[in-house]
């Protein structure tokens, strides 16, 4: 494995362990008593886990409709509705 790869996974499994909270609260790096910021922390650390997961291939986005499409697929001329039939 690659030095960035190694460390892309260290950060996904740190965040995992920070949202998996086994310290029942006492290290927040802002607390959840904040109204509005108090949960960015955990929103920081799923997207932290999500681009993890991208990275490594894996896109857990793509049910929202919004995922990377694949380069080759979007290229063909032949698959756009647009495009006129030869």
């Amino acid at each position: 494995m690659k030095t960035k790869d190694i460390l892309v996974a260290l950060a996904a499994f740190v965040s995992f362990v920070y949202l998996i909270n086994p310290g029942a609260g006492f290290l927040e790096i802002i607390p959840d008593n904040f109204p509005v910021i108090g949960n960015l922390d955990e929103a920081a650390a799923c997207a932290i886990i999500l681009a993890a997961f991208r990275y490594f291939g894996i896109d857990l986005t793509s049910f929202l409709g919004r995922g990377v499409r694949d380069r080759s697929q979007s290229s063909d001329k032949k698959d756009d509705p647009r495009s006129p039939s030869a």
